[in-house]
């Protein structure tokens, strides 16, 4: 009922800002629905929107005249002859731009936006596998950015970073992760021109100790990631010793040629360094200076309880720490570890085969501010141990207990008392049962992930269980699980929030179990059927009437026809990710026509490889040009 005029007098303009403020993006829309007024604090409070369709961009601009951050990066149909008719409206003030995997926009396209976003300051432009130097002179109009991110844009080279550089020299935060084409000469014009960098990402660069060199001569770099970087060794690192004087963050994981020698030169060369990413635990004895340590991670190495035993008497300020599939883990070092970072919010034993309930209740005891838990693999779990989590563990919000096959269905009733689960991931725990599902489904409302892949021991009593239950899931994995019918799947259409669901290999399930999730899950933009072999053209119909807003679909074995394909491909507006390969009722005509009602809007598509010589060539080339990159299986 809406509020009457009495009650809204009272209330003044910065009283209903402050009340909006404390509303979650759910409470938001409802919100602007309830009154004229309402939906004015709302047009005027709101500072960041995302798109799905340009079309309505202009009218949004207009309606929300406060915006600093716009994201663009789903938008299907999004080019430069958009962007011009966009430009007809005149400027806006823009401070943050996502463009990520906007693939058929260029230069042109580019400039226009820069100049049209007056006060630009953020641009992501991730994935945007065209981005190339003529992209990034376009950019470097907005001379006032300070952050770029370009990651896996293959086209840039040494050229394009150039322009950037010198038309921002303000810069403070870029990431080239991926961008294949830079190397030292790029790198080291960036650290002469950029002085005010805090963060940046070279990673899977094929850079040498040239450029850590350069990088070492940056004053307030604060974070540096430098991932698999195959040609830096430890004589770059030394670099690091003596330089970036306000380091705090850095990561040389995986850096082939990175040994104990060039990571200990990092750490006694930076006493204040908070988090630190690395192959070796080697370094221990240099590790009792870094007092203020707070992230460590050290994935891979070979450990021994000695060595974590004195990690963690010296980084008693640790919180965040990681140790997956590290040689030499045990129950000892474990226990010490928790008992003295007593602050632990994450802790990462994935694939350590050695670790007992007895460490788990050693960390559920001491470290009650624990909120990730991740055990991955860990077979020697039980429910003794999950026991304790459920004690002691209030806060825990993650807890991935993959392949785990100690879980058991009194393992999850314990589970379920750690009523703030927000993720929960189950995947390959076969001796879970329905009645295992009721005690999430009933205690743990607040899940929004469950991934229950290959777990084949429950049934679609437990799924709906879970459907009734956990009301807020958006992510939902049932793919393998083999018990399930269209009678537990159906159930689905209960949980109105979700928007990524797997049920690849569901045999059992047909046209009547898929429309009754197109019917219910409006808001879904990733759906898996792959080799639900039993859906008819009957689902696949209801999926094209209801399911608008898809965005990934995987298609692949299923028994579509030409005319369902071509429907789907044509009434889903927002889809941009495709997977078709061995589709045996589709016809080349059928696969044609079906591309071509969709290829304005595709950035990616799985085919099956004999297609590339049947498809028309004019086909091929119109996808090409949209910027669709093609797979061919």
């Amino acid at each position: 009922m809406p509020l009457s005029p009495s009650i809204l007098s009272v209330l003044s303009e910065d009283l209903l800002v402050r009340v909006y403020g404390f509303l979650d993006p759910p409470c938001r829309k409802k919100w602007r629905l309830v009154s004229k007024e309402f939906h004015r604090v709302d047009s005027l409070s709101r500072t960041s929107i995302r798109i799905l369709r340009v079309e309505f961009l202009p009218a949004l601009l207009s309606n929300y005249p406060n915006l600093s951050s716009l994201d663009l990066s789903v938008c299907p149909k999004l080019d430069d002859d958009v962007v011009l008719r966009l430009a007809s409206h005149g400027a806006v003030s823009i401070k943050s731009l996502n463009l990520s995997r906007a693939t058929a926009l260029r230069a042109r396209g580019l400039e226009t936006l820069a100049r049209l976003c007056r006060g630009l300051e953020r641009v992501d432009v991730s994935h945007c596998w065209g981005f190339g130097d003529r992209e990034a002179a376009a950019l470097s109009v907005a001379a006032g950015l300070r952050e770029v991110r370009m990651d896996k844009c293959l086209s840039l080279s040494d050229v394009g970073l150039a322009r950037i550089v010198l038309g921002c020299s303000n810069l403070s935060k870029i990431s080239l992760k991926w961008c294949m084409e830079i190397s030292d000469l790029g790198i080291d014009l960036l650290c002469k021109k950029c002085k005010d960098l805090r963060s940046l990402d070279v990673s899977y660069l094929k850079i040498t100790n040239d450029s850590i060199r350069s990088i070492a001569l940056l004053p307030k770099l604060e974070v540096l990631e430098m991932v698999n970087c195959p040609l830096v060794d430890d004589d770059g690192l030394q670099y690091l010793e003596n330089g970036c004087p306000s380091l705090q963050e850095i990561d040389v994981t995986r850096c082939e040629r990175v040994s104990l020698s060039g990571v200990v030169s990092i750490v006694r060369g930076h006493p204040d360094l908070q988090h630190l990413k690395a192959i070796s635990l080697s370094f221990l004895h240099n590790i009792k200076a870094l007092k203020h340590l707070k992230t460590l991670w050290i994935d891979g190495a070979r450990v021994s309880d000695s060595s974590l035993l004195t990690l963690s008497s010296s980084c008693r300020s640790l919180t965040d720490i990681g140790v997956s599939k590290c040689v030499g883990v045990t129950d000892i070092g474990v226990v010490g570890l928790a008992r003295n970072c007593i602050n632990l919010k994450t802790l990462n034993l994935a694939c350590c085969g050695f670790v007992t309930d007895a460490a788990i209740s050693a960390v559920a005891q001491s470290c009650r501010n624990l909120e990730t838990l991740k055990l991955e693999s860990c077979h020697m779990i039980t429910e003794k141990g999950l026991q304790s989590l459920g004690c002691y563990s209030k806060d825990l919000q993650e807890l991935d207990l993959t392949d785990c096959y100690g879980v058991n269905d009194r393992g999850l009733e314990y589970i379920s008392k750690c009523s703030n689960l927000l993720r929960l991931k189950l995947g390959l725990c076969t001796n879970i049962s329905d009645k295992g599902m009721f005690h999430i489904g009933s205690k743990c409302s607040k899940l929004l992930e469950l991934d229950l892949y290959r777990c084949g021991g429950f049934g679609d009593d437990g799924l709906a269980a879970i459907s009734r239950g956990c009301k807020s899931l958006n992510r939902l994995i049932i793919s393998y699980c083999g018990e399930l019918t269209d009678a537990g799947v159906e159930q689905t259409r209960q949980l109105e929030h979700l928007s990524h669901l797997e049920l690849r290999g569901l045999k059992n399930i047909t046209g009547a179990g898929l429309a009754a999730v197109a019917c219910g899950c409006k808001k879904l933009d990733y759906l898996d059927l792959k080799k639900c072999e039993n859906i008819d053209d009957s689902g696949f119909w209801a999926l094209a009437y209801f399911a608008r807003n898809l965005r990934q679909i995987n298609l692949c074995y299923c028994s579509v026809s030409d005319t369902a394909l071509c429907m789907l491909m044509s009434n889903l507006s927002r889809v941009q990710d495709v997977d078709l390969v061995n589709l045996n009722r589709v016809t080349v005509e059928g696969s044609e026509f079906a591309l071509r009602a969709c290829c304005n809007r595709l950035k990616k598509l799985k085919l099956f490889a004999p297609l590339r010589f049947l498809l028309s060539s004019e086909l091929l080339e119109m996808l090409h040009a949209r910027g669709c990159r093609i797979r061919w299986d």
